[in-house]
């Protein structure tokens, strides 16, 4: 299981296969790659700030209740933080298991907790200003189909 929080791009195909070429006995890898969205005022650039002793932790928390919940044979999430523009990478989650359900169902997981948990805050600067960008509710209402109520 890897978590890497980093200001340097990544060059998602080459992160997926080299996952992919360590993934013994795996039926199934699944990778998502979020990317920098463009805005109607036109995005200049995003800041993304984070506090390093906290961001990696929270992270792995969240890639070991993965573990916990699915039969898992790799995790691993990047994230970057630093001064990003529309279309860049900003984060991908890749999970591996020996049948897709459990490799599908953990990368979604995954993306939700890290959309509305992870501790990241994220600026927006167009030409209409900088503003920082709020949670969202439809972030916070995916989270409920993932309570162990």
């Amino acid at each position: 299981m890897s978590v890497l929080v980093q200001e340097q791009p990544f060059d998602a195909g080459q992160v997926l296969n080299e996952f992919s070429a360590q993934q013994e006995g795996a039926g199934a890898v699944v990778s998502f790659t979020g990317i920098v969205r463009d805005v109607a005022a036109g995005l200049d650039h995003m800041e993304i700030e984070h506090y390093p002793a906290m961001t990696a932790k929270a992270i792995q928390a969240i890639c070991d209740e993965a573990r916990e919940r699915w039969a898992l044979t790799g995790v691993q999430v990047i994230h970057r933080y630093g001064k990003l523009s529309a279309d860049d990478p900003i984060m991908m989650v890749l999970t591996a298991s020996a049948h897709r359900a459990d490799a599908f169902a953990a990368a979604d997981f995954l993306m939700d907790y890290l959309k509305s948990r992870a501790p990241f805050w994220k600026k927006e600067t167009t030409s209409e200003g900088a503003d920082w960008v709020a949670a969202k509710d439809e972030d916070e209402d995916a989270l409920s189909r993932w309570s162990r109520g």
